[in-house]
């Protein structure tokens, strides 16, 4: 192996493990009765509004099989609800209920006041880094 590719490898191991720590340490911060996938289905639906329970499986990258039976547990919850489709009447749309939405709005608050805290511990320069090294992970995950 080259010395670039070790280095890029090593570098692949270390931001894996990077962000499996950070995204346990803000899962921490708040108990909660959702699971990892039942909180991610929800945080899509906040970021995106309303949609088709197809469409929210895309966005998740699972099969829609796995995504109705998330959607079924977070129903049971009262955090999502369904409605006909607007114009297909053989389809439905899930969206998150005022108790999902106040869950999420509560959910992200802590996680950024947690955030926020350990940010305010760094340097400037540091912060700088956060920020470009933010950006280019949000494009990493759009690939």
């Amino acid at each position: 192996m080259s010395d670039t590719a070790e280095r890029e490898r090593t570098l692949a191991t270390r931001l894996r493990v990077a962000i499996v720590r950070l995204n346990r340490r803000l899962r921490t911060q708040t108990e909660s009765n959702v699971t990892l996938s039942q909180m991610s289905a929800m945080a899509c639906l906040w970021r995106n509004g309303p949609l088709a329970p197809r469409e929210l499986a895309t966005k998740e990258g699972v099969q829609p099989p796995s995504m109705t039976r998330v959607i079924a547990a977070l129903e049971d919850l009262g955090l999502v609800g369904r409605r006909q489709h607007p114009t297909d009447g053989r389809q439905a749309i899930v969206e998150l209920t005022d108790s999902g939405r106040a869950r999420m709005d509560q959910e992200v608050s802590v996680r950024e006041q947690w955030l926020d805290l350990r940010l305010a511990e760094l340097t400037e320069q540091e912060r700088t880094t956060l920020s470009d090294a933010a950006r280019i992970l949000d494009r990493m995950a759009q690939l």
